[in-house]
């Protein structure tokens, strides 16, 4: 596969960060900064979605000031990117003259019917997906028939032709300036087995998209915010699986040769850092997680430390959350497991300490006041503190000193560090 548009590379390790509210670069730089100091680049990668910026009312020049500003206060050295994240054609417009990454999301394409002749054109042109391949890392080739790979093409060719329009739209919008593609093809309802994923990228290939990261949906629940759910065995033979099919991919089909997995709600993905960082290393393989969300939890977590007037906020975010839940959970029900019988009432929150909202909020599952049910209602509940303006952006500001300190720590020691440093 070959591309004339100028392209940007995405290194081997990178991080996506999220920032509702975009009071936190320089906090989330300082976590790639102390990677670096150990002698690991992880590259910073700050993503914001259409839906985010629907709903907070900022604008994806906002997120470029942000980065910018984090790098030059940081003297950050090395890349860094700007993602519109979970773009389509009816929204990638806004995003072209401020991002240089981009996340093409056609998991809503997946399933639909292609156009007439096009699964037939697609495998004459690629007979060996018909046929026995053998692929390096497998411990069985794939046994691959016609009726598979029509199944297959079936199901992802329309959604991988979909990526090709908004790809080859941003390829003319931007002619002279380079960016970084990722395909999104997590937000379904079904796994890809390692055999789809290897028509995927050669559908990806024969549309001309020299993607860099591809998200597959795993086995098992990728929930927001909270660690994964589902047998990390099976998860761990996919997930390895899936770097081979990707080492053959770029070698037969001629994508770029820095071609990665993308985790999306990768964030305290907790039991499954250490055998991703084992199967990273087995097949000297890079990554992108993408963490966003978290950050607004650790805005919520400071604000805690803070006390007085702070942890009223917080309380106060936390009972308008329990109040309209159904409504704030319905836009991410793919990706939250919310019990309403463990949410304690805005009652008895409005009692807690400190102590005690931290404690239930922070992700550390070995504290028995840690409620994952609290901490996935407030992950999706930032459009309550959106509606709040400037009454929690002034405490933002306010308690900067404890919000830095816990997002500088998250992303740092239970993200990176276990993911990328630990041995």
């Amino acid at each position: 596969m070959s591309s004339m548009q100028p392209q940007l590379v995405l290194d081997k390790y990178s991080l996506g960060v999220g920032d509702r509210f975009a009071h936190e670069g320089r906090a989330q730089l300082r976590a790639c900064v102390q990677a670096a100091g150990l002698g690991v680049t992880v590259v910073p990668v700050w993503n914001k979605s259409n839906r985010e910026h629907t709903i907070v009312g900022s604008q994806p020049a906002d997120v470029r000031d942000e980065a910018d500003e984090a790098v030059q206060a940081l003297g950050w050295k090395r890349p860094y990117f700007v993602d519109a994240d979970h773009v389509n054609l009816e929204t990638i417009d806004r995003f072209v003259e401020w991002s240089d990454f981009f996340t093409l999301d056609v998991a809503d394409a997946i399933g639909q019917e292609p156009e007439e002749g096009a699964v037939d054109n697609f495998l004459q042109a690629h007979p060996e997906l018909t046929e026995t391949v053998e692929i390096d890392g497998l411990a069985k080739p794939f046994h691959a028939s016609k009726a598979n790979a029509v199944k297959a093409a079936d199901k992802y060719l329309h959604a991988i032709r979909q990526a090709g329009a908004i790809y080859h739209r941003l390829a003319l919008a931007k002619a002279h300036a380079g960016f970084v593609t990722e395909i999104s093809m997590d937000e379904t309802d079904s796994p890809q087995t390692p055999f789809e994923l290897l028509l995927i990228l050669a559908a990806i290939a024969a549309e001309g998209i020299p993607a860099q990261t591809i998200a597959p949906k795993f086995t098992g629940r990728f929930n927001k915010g909270v660690d994964y759910r589902g047998d990390v065995k099976q998860f761990e033979r996919e997930f390895e699986a899936d770097l081979a099919v990707i080492a053959y991919a770029r070698r037969r089909y001629g994508l770029p040769a820095n071609l990665k997995l993308s985790i999306h709600s990768g964030s305290d993905k907790f039991s499954i850092y250490g055998p991703m960082r084992q199967a990273l290393r087995k097949f000297d393989a890079g990554i992108h997680l993408k963490t966003a969300g978290t950050t607004w939890l650790e805005e919520l977590i400071g604000l805690a430390e803070a006390g007085g007037d702070a942890l009223l906020l917080a309380q106060e975010i936390y009972a308008s959350a329990f109040y309209h839940w159904e409504d704030l959970c319905k836009p991410y029900a793919a990706v939250i497991d919310i019990d309403p019988a463990r949410l304690p009432t805005p009652h008895k929150v409005r009692q807690w300490s400190s102590e005690q909202f931290t404690g239930a909020l922070r992700h550390d599952p070995s504290n028995p006041l840690f409620n994952s049910d609290v901490r996935q209602l407030l992950h999706v509940g930032y459009k309550v503190a959106a509606k709040l303006g400037e009454r929690y952006t002034d405490l933002l500001d306010a308690c900067e000193t404890q919000i830095a300190r816990n997002v500088t720590e998250n992303l740092f020691e239970r993200h990176i560090r276990p993911l990328f440093l630990t041995d």
